[in-house]
């Protein structure tokens, strides 16, 4: 009888702590047009459609332009992978002492609110069309 090895299953997904959802809908709730929604059950904050920053498991996440993630690459940050390989490109994590210091938190987020603020608004209720299937 041969043995096949089974693939490992890709890691569960965590809830994210209440204290943190409170800390970040606090914080976006002080930028101006900013609007929170939840995403994929994380709380993520949007600006004329665009998102511009949200929480995933236990992190912070902001969208920033080239080179704020320029910059923050040099301070040791990384950019966001919600799952291995798969990079969001423009959004960086942001670290534990960052989150916890209220000024700075609110400092990252401004700047991300301004650069998702200068982007295209999108369309609201715009969705992907649809495939059609010819009969």
């Amino acid at each position: 009888m041969k043995r096949t090895a089974k693939a490992a299953a890709p890691p569960k997904w965590r809830p994210v702590p209440e204290p943190l959802r409170r800390t970040f809908v606090d914080a976006v709730g002080r930028l101006n047009g900013a609007e929170v929604r939840n995403m994929f059950g994380c709380p993520a904050a949007f600006i004329n459609g665009n998102m511009l920053a949200g929480v995933h498991q236990e992190s912070v996440l902001v969208r920033l332009p080239e080179e704020a993630r320029r910059v923050a690459l040099e301070k040791g940050w990384r950019p966001f992978e919600p799952m291995p390989g798969r990079v969001m490109r423009e959004y960086m994590v942001l670290p534990k002492a960052v989150v916890d210091t209220k000024a700075t938190l609110n400092s990252w987020l401004a700047q991300a609110l301004a650069y998702a603020a200068s982007l295209p608004a999108k369309a609201p209720g715009a969705q992907r069309s649809k495939r059609r299937v010819s009969s």
